[in-house]
């Protein structure tokens, strides 16, 4: 059933908990209306964590920093997310330096690897005094598989070179330099830049239909 955001009109712009420029270029192509509050949280996985409970750990800590940066009463949609590169049970961030970024690229060259982005949309529900009552909270994850080409050396040294590889999850962007390694993905374009904008605007209508229900009551 098709749904508008009809209702979500109502309140505040949604709030993007992350300072990405590749996340804020994918919500204004899509038309959103929205504001950028970066946040700071440990970003580190745990010992054991699964790859898929990792992301959607550290996009519902974006989240809820930035609901607590906000005084209350907060009308606006936060939404946070986080995005890994999963490769043989190993779990790739963002490189730390160049060496790394180098690793982490041989590891990837002629492999298929997982792209991973959770996400997180927090919304406080008021009760009829105007106070928050609670927070609605909806944590899901995307999951994009992309296959590399076999990279040289070379390929590898000149690509570092760029500086691309040191703030992207896996040492690559495929929107970018290292879209002619990329020889075929199965899933979300979205997801592997930074934001399954299909999953985030599905999760926005899902809020919405649950506003609406609430309202009829």
């Amino acid at each position: 059933m098709s749904r508008s955001l009809k209702s979500l009109s109502n309140l505040g712009p949604l709030i993007l908990a992350s300072a990405s420029p590749r996340r804020k270029e994918i919500l204004e192509a899509a038309g959103f209306d929205f504001q950028v509050m970066p946040v700071s949280v440990d970003e580190r996985q745990r010992e054991g964590e699964p790859a898929d409970e990792f992301v959607c750990r550290i996009a519902a800590e974006k989240a809820r920093a930035a609901m607590a940066l906000i005084p209350p009463p907060c009308r606006n949609p936060i939404l946070g997310a986080d995005t890994v590169v999963v490769l043989e049970g190993r779990t790739l961030g963002k490189p730390a330096s160049a060496e790394e970024a180098r690793w982490m690229l041989r590891l990837l060259s002629e492999k298929e690897h997982r792209v991973l982005t959770g996400v997180c949309l927090l919304l406080a529900i008021e009760d009829h005094a105007g106070s928050a009552a609670a927070v609605r909270e909806d944590i899901r994850f995307a999951s994009t598989s992309v296959r590399f080409a076999q990279l040289s050396e070379e390929e590898i040294e000149e690509y570092v070179a760029t500086g691309e590889p040191f703030d992207k999850a896996g040492a690559y962007a495929i929107q970018g330099r290292a879209s002619k390694f990329v020889e075929w993905i199965q899933g979300c374009y979205f997801n592997v830049v930074g934001l399954p904008m299909a999953l985030v605007y599905q999760m926005l209508k899902d809020l919405n239909y649950a506003l609406e229900q609430e309202g009829d009551r």
